[in-house]
């Protein structure tokens, strides 16, 4: 009896608690089931009341949610990429502008030709079938080395002993090599190709340079004859192979770049692979283009191989203008390709570097054969400086070449200027400049070293790419009709302005000499107006001021754009 009595009043004490549990619900406003319970989705629906009580504050927020947010359900509120799927064509274009090499809108338009079966022992390669390497190379693997391969070019100079010549560029792992190959020339229209020796390997390096050992790959110039029959046709492609019914591995699109009215422009600039994937240099980077486009560089061809985001988005304006072309780059073979890992590659392996960097530089001259006067190779931090009366590059060659064709009527390859230090403390001793934007490094750095560096040494030149056929950092390896000659500037012409933080390693001696004894240059001064103008309007267009400062300012600390003194380039 007496258990019964205590089983009655822990019924009686539960039913008390539970009518106290939900007055609380009720005080509070709450319900134990939501009255739009219809609307909640039937996965929730079908859950035992217990578990429905569980969820009940998640089908509160999910209620509010879809009576304030119904349109987001509409499919066009999305913000995807809603074009249409690319048609073979469009496909075509679109490789062709990724890998110029590649010859796939001629394998397009006649694979099915093309396919038919050959009289000769060659056949055309698939491009589905050739060996590519790190993106941009293809390769040739021999019985005496490996070739990797990245451009060939239409070459009918008038200066050219050869004739008709498609030259071909790239890296073999041999020095000297001697393995016989052919090329395979393939042309609009010919199912079959027709197939000539190779020519010969032109070296673009010099022995005491470094690095010279089997098995590094090494840069080439390769050269194969059109034969006569075919003067005056531009091939499609071409293959290079080891024996000539070899079926190749490699096809590299002829490059054959002429404006329609065979006018050339004055003046390209070629910059090696960039490599500043950890430092943001695109302050300074604005400034260096506006500069060269003030001076009357036509354009700007950028080799990239990894860069900071802000880099990126500073290259990608200018190339919408039109003022630079930006060509991605890797490196060959085994070397690494990684970001982080090739920088360190190329900041430890400084002759590998080197060699490597000669592939950009000579691919830049030969896309560019017909469409400039003047070709230079500078590095960003280098600007080729008018002095005296000459404001534009222009005005400077109408003065310099008429004096050269005195001494040598037949004319020079090249034009060098003598290089002189802009070191970032020798202007940091003299203090700012007020009226000039401190983020902006060459206006603010008005204060050279008083000496040159020695003639010939680290200059940087024009150089005429009519009479030019390998092109090294700071002058051509070889020419066409013999020994290179380069006219040495007269530094009351022009100079190269060279903005460091310090001397390239091989000038510490001289170095502290030219910290010493120093003097002001203000040379650049004559564009300030235009080149403050134009800076200011780009970082402007690409938000690169702190909108709270209240406009672009002339401090790094008000603008958000620092001083900027640290250079990272490095040169031979």
């Amino acid at each position: 009896m007496a258990h019964s009595k205590v089983i009655l009043k822990i019924l009686f004490s539960l039913c008390v608690w539970s009518f106290v549990i939900i007055g609380l619900f009720k005080m509070h406003g709450t319900n134990l089931v939501p009255q739009d319970y219809h609307q909640v989705p039937q996965e929730y629906q079908q859950l035992p009341i217990n578990g429905r009580s569980l969820l009940q504050k998640d089908m509160l927020r999910y209620a509010e949610t879809t009576s304030t947010t119904t349109d987001h359900f509409d499919p066009s509120e999305i913000l995807v990429d809603n074009r249409t799927a690319m048609d073979d064509d469009q496909l075509v274009r679109d490789v062709e502008s990724r890998i110029p090499s590649l010859p796939i809108a001629y394998w397009s338009k006649n694979k099915n030709f093309l396919q038919q079966k050959s009289s000769t022992c060659a056949k055309y390669p698939s491009i589905f079938e050739l060996e590519f390497n790190n993106i941009y190379w293809q390769t040739l693997r021999t019985s005496n080395g490996t070739f990797q391969l990245f451009g060939a070019y239409y070459d009918i100079r008038r200066t050219s002993l050869l004739g008709p010549t498609v030259r071909i560029l790239g890296m073999i792992d041999r020095i000297e090599p001697k393995v016989k190959t052919y090329c395979q020339f393939w042309f609009d229209g010919q199912k079959e190709p027709f197939i000539v020796k190779t020519f010969e390997y032109k070296y673009i390096w010099y022995n005491k340079w470094g690095n010279y050992k089997q098995g590094i790959y090494q840069p080439y110039l390769i050269a194969c004859q059109i034969p006569k029959p075919f003067h005056g046709v531009v091939p499609s492609s071409v293959s290079m192979v080891e024996k000539e019914c070899d079926t190749a591995t490699n096809n590299l699109r002829v490059i054959y770049n002429r404006p329609q009215d065979d006018q050339k422009k004055g003046f390209a600039v070629c910059v090696k692979g960039l490599d500043f994937l950890y430092d943001d240099l695109s302050v300074r980077l604005i400034e260096w283009i506006e500069m060269l486009n003030i001076l009357g560089a036509d354009k700007i061809y950028f080799y990239n191989l990894q860069v900071h985001p802000n880099i990126t988005k500073v290259l990608s304006h200018y190339e919408q203008e039109g003022k630079v072309q930006v060509i991605p780059l890797t490196l060959p073979g085994g070397q690494p390709n990684v970001p982080g890992f090739q920088h360190l590659y190329l900041t430890k392996k400084t002759n590998h570097k080197r060699q490597n960097e000669v592939i950009p530089y000579n691919d830049c001259l030969y896309k560019n054969l017909y469409l400039y006067n003047y070709i230079a190779l500078l590095d960003i931090d280098e600007v080729i400086m008018p002095k005296g009366n000459s404001v534009l590059w222009s005005e400077l060659m109408d003065k310099v070449r008429p004096e050269s064709l005195k001494i040598k009527p037949d004319g020079y390859h090249s034009y060098n200027f003598r290089n002189v230090y802009f070191l970032d403390d020798q202007q940091h001793e003299h203090g700012w400049h007020k009226d000039i934007p401190k983020y902006m490094h060459m206006l603010q750095h008005v204060h050279r070293a008083k000496n040159y560096t020695k003639p010939n040494q680290y200059v940087k030149c024009f150089h005429d790419p009519e009479r030019v056929l390998t092109l090294h950092n700071h002058f051509p390896l070889s020419c066409l009709g013999g020994v290179c000659k380069s006219y040495p500037v007269d530094t009351q012409d022009a100079q190269l302005q060279h903005y460091r933080a310090d001397c390239v390693k091989t000038l510490k001696k001289s170095c502290e000499e030219y910290r010493e004894n120093s003097v002001e240059d203000k040379t650049i001064w004559k564009y300030k107006d235009e080149l403050i103008r134009r800076t200011i309007k780009t970082l402007e267009t690409l938000g690169f001021f702190r909108r709270s400062g209240g406009g672009p300012g002339f401090t790094g600390s008000s603008s958000g754009l620092g001083g900027g003194a640290t250079t990272h380039s490095t040169e031979r």
